[in-house]
């Protein structure tokens, strides 16, 4: 008999922050990457904060400051770093997602986490949550176990609705009752896919889209989580 599916965000979604951030800031920090990785996405970062850019926009640029410096890193140092970042900031999440995925963990159903950090951190903080399968970006790995710069199967995470076909393909879910969590127009694309989906924290652009479709939206500012 099928699992029923059901596939979430992770950073901004059940992560209080970004996986890949949070993992760049200390890699620049313990100087495995140059102060001048944090200079290539400063001025979007300002926009973001001030208001004035999208977040979209941030995280792009942080995404093309990482490919560029990642290149020739030792796999080892940087997986290290990567545990540090979840051993500090694993259980920074929401409580509605949180909560929502023991429930959904206890309805059965096959938990798919996806995200655009790289997959070894991801896996890291995901094993302490119970998903079945992980997707992030993958990064080629050269000789002597260093970095190349080059991503693996771009086009994947790139739209998620690919991860919702890979998974029914591979794995023999049930897409008919299945589940979708997201929180940026980035999501739409997998929402478009399930059967319920959840915008929970939403950018403008995913919740004009939400509104359009009936879809449901779900807050949490401080201790309160609301329905729109």
């Amino acid at each position: 008999m099928k699992r029923p599916a059901a596939f979430l965000d992770i950073d901004g979604t059940l992560f209080r922050s970004s996986l890949l951030i949070e993992l760049v800031d200390r890699l620049i920090t313990e100087g495995v990457f140059p102060e001048a990785a944090r200079e290539q996405y400063a001025y979007e970062r300002t926009l973001w904060i001030d208001r004035q850019g999208t977040y979209e926009a941030y995280i792009d640029a942080v995404v093309r400051s990482f490919i560029i410096h990642i290149k020739g890193v030792h796999y080892g140092e940087f997986a290290e770093i990567g545990r540090d970042v979840v051993r500090e900031q694993g259980r920074h999440v929401y409580r509605f997602t949180r909560d929502y995925i023991n429930q959904l963990k206890s309805e059965g159903r096959f938990l798919v986490a996806i995200s655009q950090s790289p997959k070894t951190i991801l896996d890291e903080f995901c094993e302490g949550y119970g998903f079945d399968k992980v997707y992030g970006r993958m990064y080629e790995l050269g000789p002597e176990d260093r970095f190349t710069g080059v991503v693996l199967d771009e086009h994947l995470i790139e739209n998620k609705a690919n991860i919702v076909r890979r998974v029914r393909e591979r794995d023999g879910v049930d897409l008919s009752n299945s589940i979708g969590v997201g929180d940026t127009e980035g999501d739409i694309p997998l929402l478009e896919e399930v059967s319920l989906p959840i915008c929970f924290n939403p950018n403008q652009a995913l919740y004009t889209h939400a509104r359009r479709r009936g879809w449901k939206v779900v807050v949490e500012r401080k201790d309160v989580i609301y329905e729109l």
